[in-house]
């Protein structure tokens, strides 16, 4: 009798709290907008479509700013392009911040950007990706992707894009930033790597069964991993003193030369969650892109039949044997139209996040300080404002260019991704190969889209391969 009436009790108060979350009306100042369920927020409605959470309340609170909670997080979501520009321009206002689940499932200790061990890691990241260094990769690149296929698509009458796309820009990541090359060690960090991708927008709750609670699990034996990786180049890098700059090492050597020389900056922990933050940005996000190319080439023929002239033209000026060079890249214009169309309908990532330092006046509000802060590439990318008709695939939309902030795939001003040239190297290498052996055809030409919140195809996008040659 006792336990029932206390029962009775607690679910009284929880009904009061949840009914007051709801419908309680914030302060004429803050931002309009519901915070959902307590401690679930509105990450359950967030997750199953970004794209229409974001627009769903555009519509019903405000085109400028709305808030809610996600992630266990009171959060203000700035939409538009004003938003994503008064964000990116306005950076002494923002700390650096990612969700708890992000933060504990890639093992960051350390999110402090300027920090020692931030500022080291981003400045050797950057040496890595300049332009000047970039260019010699893509014959590299190109020697890859010729293996890939030979062995992974020409095989075959049919293949599942999504499993095999991931399986590439994951070995590419491997060889060119970990100085990895066995395939099977390769495949012991992409197994797991895939269930913690997975959990990175879950709910918090570290429960058997949920997708945190695997994501947790594989998160420790990814970390197990590259823990073992990291101390085994640091004993190499520190065997070889000779070393009189970096030219000869690969990013991890010459991010773990630059640490012992400052004095072991960076921890080997902090090295391991920086590592799986970059692996994320570098193979998950291109993995989807590519994914969704071969899709969008499969299903709009004059599109796939432009690309392939320009392919054609490229190959045809090639030597036999010859490997694809920095200025090809550059002459595939029209091929990165199609691409940058298929970023825009799926964004490689959805946005990103910031924390409030101050208190900010934005749209009429006040959002406090301390307060999470959101942008969505998908409060532009699908506005019919700035792209007309936004769920049609037109890549002539990008014969022009596009207004600052409006199209931000890869973020926009000073916190920009540095690995935007890396991405489209990689990307345009793996589509000249793809169309100029195969036309492309769905399987399933109504295979379903899922959203984890990244969206993927149910079946892995099931294409048939017909050669070029017959």
């Amino acid at each position: 009798m006792a336990f029932t009436i206390l029962l009775s009790v607690a679910l009284t108060i929880f009904s009061i709290l949840v009914f007051r979350n709801i419908n309680s009306r914030p302060s004429s100042r803050l931002p309009p907008g519901n915070t959902g369920w307590p401690i679930l927020g509105e990450t359950l409605s967030y997750i199953p479509n970004p794209a229409k959470f974001i627009s769903d309340r555009m519509k019903m609170h405000s085109r400028d700013i709305f808030q809610t909670s996600l992630a266990g997080e009171k959060m203000a979501i700035f939409c538009g392009a004003s938003g994503n520009k008064f964000i990116h321009s306005n950076d002494s206002k923002f700390k650096m911040w990612l969700p708890r689940t992000v933060i504990d499932i890639l093992g960051l200790t350390n999110i402090d950007s300027n920090s020692p061990p931030w500022k080291l890691f981003d400045e050797q990241l950057h040496k890595f990706l300049r332009l000047e260094s970039m260019q010699h990769y893509v014959p590299i690149m190109d020697t890859k992707v010729r293996e890939h296929l030979e062995m992974h698509w020409m095989p075959f009458k049919e293949v599942k894009v999504l499993p095999l796309s991931k399986e590439f820009t994951i070995f590419l990541f491997c060889h060119l930033v970990l100085n990895i090359y066995d395939s099977d060690q390769v495949k012991e960090l992409a197994t797991p790597y895939n269930n913690l991708v997975k959990g990175l927008m879950s709910v918090p709750i570290n429960l058997p069964g949920t997708t945190y609670n695997r994501a947790i699990n594989a998160s420790k034996v990814v970390r197990e991993k590259l823990l073992e990786l990291v101390r085994k180049r640091k004993m190499e890098v520190l065997a070889k003193k000779d070393y009189v700059n970096f030219d000869g090492l690969d990013f991890l050597g010459g991010l773990l030369r630059a640490s012992i020389e400052g004095g072991d900056i960076i921890s080997e922990m902090e090295l391991v969650g920086k590592i799986i933050a970059f692996l994320f940005a570098a193979f998950h996000t291109t993995g989807n892109t590519i994914t969704f190319l071969m899709a969008h080439l499969a299903e709009y023929p004059d599109v796939y039949a432009k690309v392939l002239q320009e392919q054609l033209e490229i190959a045809q000026s090639k030597e036999k044997g010859e490997l694809l060079s920095w200025k090809d890249i550059q002459r595939m214009k029209y091929s990165w139209n199609v691409v940058c169309e298929t970023m825009r309908l799926r964004p490689p990532a959805l946005g990103g996040f910031r924390e409030l330092a101050t208190d900010v006046h934005y749209g009429g509000y006040t959002i406090p300080k301390g307060w999470k802060v959101h942008w969505s590439a998908y409060s532009t990318h699908m506005d019919p404002i700035y792209f007309p008709e936004p769920e049609r695939f037109n890549p002539s939309r990008f014969e022009e260019n596009h207004a600052r902030g409006v199209y931000v795939p890869f973020g926009s001003g000073p916190r920009m991704c540095c690995g935007n040239q890396y991405a489209r190297m990689k990307i345009l290498v793996f589509l000249h190969n793809v169309v100029i052996r195969f036309r492309l055809s769905k399987v399933n030409p109504n295979e379903r889209i899922l959203y984890t919140p990244d969206p993927v195809f149910v079946d892995g996008l099931r294409i048939r391969l017909d050669s070029q040659n017959e």
